[in-house]
């Protein structure tokens, strides 16, 4: 095998702007729950939702086991299917196909999207951890994945992280797949155009909505203008 330097695996910042860009979507925002939630959550995550477009929730409860993550999930997933927003379970395809979820968020520890797909059948949306590897990404997609998420662009909070991409992963993606890809870590409306502009379709958003100072409707509201960016500079 023959070996490279990182300078010769780096990404050239400026690979998308050899290409005329194809359409995409308006930039959506895909919602991840705060690390812990009680009963009144439900009512916050309504909130959120009267403020703007959310395309996708992710209920994301580490070191809770699967029962009482099924029971935090009921009134949840009733509220997103009431909004029509994709609710997503992280880690455990086993718990998504328990709980007839959406989808299923996978870590690149949380399993094969093959024996995903295979539990969850052809509809149940599958997204997978890629970093900031261009090559976990590839391959996700060759296992039948349907989407990837690269991150975190920048600190956070919410989760311990040691991957830090350049933007210029996300146009990398979009010029060449047509497989949708989530931009995720530290995201907030006032850091979020250059993941816009670089070609993110998705952008993974949770503290600054949970711990907007005034609350999650605003939290959301702040997202629309950045989320419309793409097209106003076209």
């Amino acid at each position: 095998m023959t070996d490279f330097t990182d300078e010769e695996l780096a990404l050239d910042p400026h690979f998308a702007d050899q290409f005329e860009q194809g359409f995409r979507p308006t930039c959506q925002l895909y919602l991840i729950s705060p690390p812990s939630i009680d009963d009144a959550f439900v009512g916050q995550l309504a909130a959120a939702c009267d403020g703007g477009k959310v395309a996708a929730f992710q209920l994301r409860l580490k070191g809770l086991d699967e029962d009482a993550i099924a029971r935090a999930a009921e009134p949840l997933q009733r509220l997103c299917a009431d909004r029509e927003i994709a609710f997503i379970i992280n880690d455990s395809a086993t718990l998504a196909h328990r709980l007839g979820a959406d989808g299923v968020h996978l870590g690149q520890g949380d399993g094969d999207p093959r024996l995903a797909r295979t539990l969850l059948g052809p509809k149940v949306q599958i997204g997978v951890t890629c970093h900031d590897s261009r090559h976990l990404a590839m391959e996700a997609g060759e296992a039948g994945a349907d989407y990837v998420a690269f991150g975190a662009f920048y600190p956070t909070t919410t989760k311990p992280t040691s991957h830090r991409p350049d933007p210029s992963i996300l146009g990398w993606w979009t010029t060449l797949f047509e497989l949708p890809c989530v931009a995720i870590g530290g995201i907030t409306a006032d850091n979020a155009a250059p993941l816009v502009a670089a070609g993110a379709d998705f952008l993974a958003v949770s503290g600054a909505v949970w711990n907007c100072a005034k609350g999650p409707q605003a939290g959301v509201a702040a997202f629309a203008d950045v989320l419309r960016s793409r097209f106003d500079e076209a």
